[in-house]
């Protein structure tokens, strides 16, 4: 368990930075933002506690808020994905496999099951958050591109990191 925080806090104390100074200016034509600091969150151990799983989204979250001048938007945002995010992996693993403890990754899940798993976490982030800064649904079509792409951005760069992060048993 202890490998465990210590990799979390690695990862706040690599992401949050790298997100407020990096990411946040790699916008692509206007409308692509890669959201990489999720991945903190999409990695939690399935077996960690709600309660957990949602402070540490909400710290996350407001953590990026304080750097990037985005008043709880952030916040919301990984606080629901937080607490989507046992549903949504339990769509494409079973029950039996979160009693290991093991993080979503593409070396525990398979990457059939990670690809699906992490896909739908960056789209229902990416939604999220751009839907409540637009706060209405006036120029559905730039929300929706906006949420596309990101989406796409977001998930190519996770994937990667995850990719080059963990090697397969």
């Amino acid at each position: 368990m202890s490998k465990t925080v210590l990799t979390l806090i690695i990862l706040f104390l690599v992401l949050i930075p790298a997100q407020a100074v990096i990411f946040n200016n790699l916008i692509l034509f206007n409308v692509a933002l890669p959201l990489v600091f999720i991945y903190l969150i999409i990695s939690l151990p399935v077996t960690l506690s709600t309660n957990w799983s949602l402070t540490i989204g909400f710290v996350t979250g407001l953590a990026v808020d304080i750097f990037s001048d985005t008043p709880g938007m952030n916040a919301l945002a990984c606080t629901n994905l937080a607490f989507l995010r046992k549903p949504v992996y339990h769509l494409y693993m079973s029950y039996d496999d979160d009693l290991s403890g093991l993080r979503p990754s593409i070396s525990t899940m398979g990457s059939a099951a990670y690809f699906k798993y992490l896909l739908t976490m960056v789209f229902v982030y990416c939604l999220m958050l751009f839907a409540i800064e637009a706060f209405q649904f006036f120029n559905i079509r730039l929300l929706l591109m906006r949420t596309v792409f990101s989406t796409i951005f977001t998930f190519i760069i996770i994937y990667a990191i995850d990719s080059l992060s963990f090697k397969r048993s």
